[in-house]
């Protein structure tokens, strides 16, 4: 095999007590196999990406295995343990020298090391058992691997416990959301509706009587037909243009967005949105839902959205923000795409729908216990974040030996 594949990936300077050696040297990989994924398998099938399904048989029984993504997300690493189905998108090890290389140092090794570069330029990138066993890896001796490899560890472990928060709070959100916009607070008489039981002192009523009776000042989509701009109009700085993409968690991400010039942005006759509208995700992607919150005095919003803008005096945004999430309104977009053809809920047909509402001081109390497992949400997958950095900052550190590790 030439060097073209194996120098895709550059040596790096070594502390003078590190040894190199070719991975093939140390470890055997072998391609998976096709699995019969089956419901009521008891064995994890692993593809590129991860756990695929179950199989009721399995192929690989080691105390540790590490796998490859072979074809498709090729290049990534996964690590697991006991009985496994490696799927025929995957390399995995069949026998690894545990004299010369910790399997969980190996793993994080050829993490870092982002095996991305091996493959194949085609239109399924591959990575092949030669290219992979080619590269070049360096190592400390056996008990600094293992103490390297305690450390990342460690902070995984930490990056697990804090999504299973996450996914639990999200948990708790959906049941608050389920109560909360059924049985509101405090009540005890409720009645049956369009949209199904919810509190007697409640309304129903569609967004046609909301807009007519001011709890909506404005209900405008992005559709700017012929003045919607070519590729070659957007710009690096000027008055953000956005798209359902950017609606993540409630909110708007604005890092996605593209942005037009101030005279650009003067041509258009509607979508245009403001700080504290509510956006809904109405064309090709449905259903996402975010508050726009911005210092600026608009932003352009394109087709694939609509904004809604209410009097707070009567209509809570955060509110209307919750109950859109609502199974109640997602329920009623998904009758309206059953009957088109088209991946959409026009605006016309957003005209029609149903919204319960309750008094403005129930609102603003159920969109502040809603909002607080939002907060919640949010600061852990922002302490997920801090927990990413750390993890790849001591990657870079400790697995080229430019910091060494004590070990007893």
């Amino acid at each position: 095999m030439s060097n073209r594949l194996t120098n895709r990936i550059p040596e790096v300077r070594k502390p003078p007590d590190w040894r190199t050696v070719r991975l093939g040297d140390i470890v055997s990989f072998r391609n998976g196999e096709r699995p019969t994924i089956t419901s009521n398998g008891k064995y994890p099938v692993f593809g590129a990406n991860g756990i695929m399904g179950m199989s009721a048989s399995y192929l690989v029984d080691n105390p540790r295995t590490i796998l490859v993504g072979r074809v498709g997300a090729s290049g990534k690493v996964h690590v697991t343990e006991g009985k496994i189905w490696p799927s025929d998108n995957v390399l995995y090890t069949e026998s690894c020298d545990t004299e010369i290389i910790d399997q969980k140092f190996l793993f994080y090794d050829l993490t870092y090391l982002d095996l991305r570069k091996l493959a194949t330029q085609t239109t399924h990138p591959l990575i092949s058992q030669s290219a992979l066993g080619n590269i070049k890896i360096i190592c400390p001796a056996l008990s600094e691997q293992r103490k390297i490899a305690s450390i990342l560890s460690t902070v995984d472990d930490a990056i697990e416990k804090t999504d299973e928060i996450i996914a639990k709070t999200q948990q708790l959100k959906k049941g608050l959301m389920q109560q909360l916009l059924t049985k509101g607070i405090r009540h005890t008489q409720f009645k049956q509706t369009e949209i199904g039981e919810i509190p007697e002192e409640w309304q129903v009523v569609k967004l046609n009587d909301l807009i007519e009776k001011r709890f909506i000042t404005y209900h405008l989509d992005g559709n700017h037909g012929e003045l919607y701009p070519r590729p070659e109009e957007f710009v690096e700085q000027g008055v953000p243009f956005l798209s359902a993409n950017m609606l993540i968690d409630g909110a708007v991400d604005f890092a996605k967005a593209k942005y037009v010039t101030e005279a650009r942005a003067n041509q258009f006759q509607k979508g245009i949105a403001e700080d504290g509208d509510v956006l809904l995700a109405h064309n090709a992607t449905v259903g996402p839902v975010g508050i726009l919150e911005t210092e600026l005095p608009r932003v352009v919003i394109g087709t694939t959205l609509t904004a809604y803008r209410c009097n707070l005096e009567s209509l809570s945004n955060q509110f209307l923000r919750y109950y859109v999430e609502s199974n109640h309104f997602q329920i009623q977009l998904q009758r309206i795409m059953k009957q088109t053809t088209r991946n959409q809920v026009p605006i016309t047909a957003q005209r029609n729908l149903y919204f319960a509402v309750p008094d403005i001081d129930e609102q603003r109390e159920i969109a502040s216990i809603l909002s607080r497992t939002d907060m919640k949400a949010r600061t852990e997958k922002e302490t997920k974040q801090s927990l990413m950095r750390l993890k790849k900052g001591l990657m870079q550190v400790l697995l080229s030996g430019r910091v060494r590790v004590r070990v007893d």
